[in-house]
């Protein structure tokens, strides 16, 4: 992003690789532990967490890395601002990111995709997930797509989750289906 877009409670940025590294994580696993926790039981939680071995954590950041080294605005982050930081944050702390694919990868689906977005739970409800969403949009916007659209996966247990996309203009699109290997 050439400039930093600004919500209620944070500034909206592109992830440094140098600097973000821990926090992009540790929002990585509350967004992964959520997903299991929240729309799925104990079993899916179980799996979602067993998952975010050391090894898992270097091999993501790695496609992390290698994602905003073909596109500097594929992760934006959430940072909060000094009036609004929580009991569990300081001003400057990461406190939700973005993640849309990088331009190369938009023939997965053909079109852009929001791969994740993720605000911590004491900045849910301040403004932060729509500026990141409207981030997230002008990232896709820039990118030369065979369709000019936006996908995302979403839990159909989510409702929180539906009801944000749907304020956005999403519509469902076909149904991902999946199986064990």
């Amino acid at each position: 992003m050439t400039e930093q877009a600004m919500s209620t409670d944070a500034t909206i940025r592109s992830y440094d690789t140098d600097t973000d590294r821990d926090a992009l994580w540790d929002l990585k696993r509350g967004f992964e532990l959520g997903i299991g926790a929240d729309t799925g039981g104990e079993e899916k939680g179980a799996v979602y967490e067993e998952k975010l071995t050391t090894e898992y954590r270097e091999r993501w950041l790695a496609w992390v890395d290698r994602c905003v080294d073909e596109d500097p605005d594929s992760v934006l982050v959430a940072v909060a601002d000094g009036d609004s930081a929580s009991a569990d944050e300081q001003a400057g702390d990461v406190v939700g990111y973005a993640f849309v694919l990088p331009e190369s990868l938009a023939f997965v689906w053909d079109a852009a995709i929001l791969n994740e977005i993720f605000v911590a739970p004491d900045y849910r409800g301040t403004g932060v997930a729509d500026a990141l969403m409207n981030a997230a949009v002008e990232s896709a916007r820039a990118q030369d797509l065979p369709l000019d659209r936006m996908v995302l996966d979403v839990d159909r247990e989510n409702d929180r989750a539906q009801a944000f996309y749907e304020r956005y203009g999403f519509e469902h699109w076909g149904e991902m289906v999946a199986r064990d290997l």
